[in-house]
């Protein structure tokens, strides 16, 4: 039901929404020198922190190496896009730690895969 929050257009309209919040609040500061607008600026930069830091959090943990070996192992299929496909939603979902101590044979990880794979041979929105 809530599969549009893993969406990158989400994250995008997230931050849209906020920097037009924040500038909302700029510019009522600037015409009316009010202190609640610089209260509304940091609490709008703070939630935002708060509301996003998951959705980066899981690419900022891979290392260019890491994801380069992650890609590599992928290589030797003949689908690189769906490869590419299947790379960035185990970039999205785990952390590289998560990553190396999941068991690759359980049968969530296993499910984990089906779906992606599902998505990213999805061409609905194509």
């Amino acid at each position: 039901m809530f599969d549009f929050l893993e969406s990158d257009w989400f994250n995008i309209s997230l931050e849209i929404f906020f920097l037009l919040l924040i500038g909302w609040d700029v510019k009522k500061y600037l015409q009316t020198r009010k202190r609640e607008y610089l209260i509304n600026i940091a609490l709008t930069i703070g939630f935002a922190i708060w509301a996003l830091w998951p959705y980066y959090n899981s690419y900022i943990e891979w290392n260019e190496e890491e994801k380069k070996s992650l890609l590599s192992s992928c290589r030797k299929e003949k689908n690189a896009t769906l490869c590419n496909c299947m790379d960035d939603a185990i970039f999205k979902n785990y952390t590289h730690k998560e990553y190396m101590q999941i068991d690759k044979n359980s049968s969530e990880f296993k499910e984990f895969l089906q779906e992606a794979k599902k998505e990213c041979l999805d061409d609905s929105w194509f």
